[in-house]
């Protein structure tokens, strides 16, 4: 249904043309207010900032990595330990400073009593941080 004159004549059909003007007017709107607006944002306070010297940031500290295959044997950072030697190498990471940090790497089918007991032997040696390796996969989530 087109808008305009009274003349009954005219084909009823809706009209196809798109009406533009409204669009415009609030183009130029934003145009101004985009005008009046940028120099505001390249406007900058100078400032004199004082220096200052602040210690080094602190080292990264290492990494073991510990892993356990499905049978039991270990291997400290990719070479293979005894169970024996583990608290004596655990012991010695617990000295150093700053302290590593105790990476475990075990098999999906490595038995739970393994993981706890090498858990409990870091810790009674001093080491507080431990954590686990995993390998992201599809269905990560918990179901």
């Amino acid at each position: 249904m087109a808008f305009g004159g009274f003349n009954d004549n005219q084909n009823q059909a809706p009209m196809a043309d798109i009406n533009i003007t409204p669009m415009v007017d609030v183009m130029l709107v934003l145009l101004v207010i985009f005008i009046i607006t940028a120099p505001l944002f390249t406007h900058a306070i100078k400032v004199d900032l004082p220096t200052a010297q602040s210690a080094p940031a602190p080292e990264k500290p290492e990494m073991i990595s510990l892993a356990i295959d499905r049978a039991g044997k270990m291997f400290w950072n990719d070479q293979p330990v005894q169970e024996g030697e583990l608290a004596s190498r655990l012991m010695d990471a617990a000295q150093r400073q700053p302290q590593p940090e105790l990476q475990l790497r075990a098999d999906k089918d490595t038995r739970y009593e393994i993981l706890a007991q090498v858990m409990s032997l870091a810790q009674n040696n001093g080491l507080s941080k431990i954590g686990f390796v995993t390998v992201p996969g599809k269905g990560a989530g918990v179901k």
